[in-house]
């Protein structure tokens, strides 16, 4: 723990200190960070130090702190949702990147637990049918697992591509939204 006071993921916006938390779920470890503003990575491993070599990687401008208990919700939360990936995500997320991958990542929302979709169909609903690499990129840019449900996206004919999180992830959970 770092000497941070829980209250103070709530503070000022303009801060560039990011918290984060580790806990274990049956897809590995997971890594939960929160900004201000909301939680801004879910990250999917086996190698604890890794996610937070990840992160730092993700954030390299940002001081990082670790403050389990102050962000015991939210970890909580995303180890649910890697349990239940059909599951709503309560907190609120703090979405970074390009105007494009951000709408990228919203049609990603939009599909609905236990179906998938194409690159190809995110890319014509975005309006942008000819961007099958960009949307694929934004899908691998994508450092909140689950909540930004990309694993949901597969190769138009139908077969499972890459996935930053791993395939085997990737399989568990679309199975697990099939069997619910």
């Amino acid at each position: 723990m770092s000497g941070a006071e829980p209250s103070s993921i709530s503070g000022d916006p303009s801060r560039s200190e990011i918290f984060y938390a580790l806990g274990a779920s049956s897809l590995g470890t997971v890594l939960v960070a929160r900004k201000p503003q909301g939680v801004c990575a879910i990250l999917l491993g086996d190698d604890p130090d890794r996610l937070e070599r990840d992160l730092a990687e993700i954030f390299p401008d940002s001081a990082r702190a670790p403050v389990a208990e102050a962000l015991a919700p939210e970890l909580a939360a995303a180890i649910a949702l890697a349990e239940r990936p059909w599951a709503p995500f309560a907190p609120s997320l703090a979405i970074g990147g390009t105007d494009f991958q951000r709408r990228v990542w919203s049609a990603v929302q939009e599909v609905a637990p236990g179906t998938t979709v194409s690159y190809a169909e995110i890319a014509r609903r975005i309006g942008a049918p000819s961007a099958l690499r960009a949307v694929a990129g934004a899908c691998a840019a994508n450092v909140l697992a689950i909540a930004i449900p990309c694993h949901r996206i597969l190769r138009s004919n139908g077969t499972l591509s890459g996935y930053r999180w791993g395939m085997e992830r990737k399989r568990r959970l679309l199975e697990r939204e099939q069997q619910r």
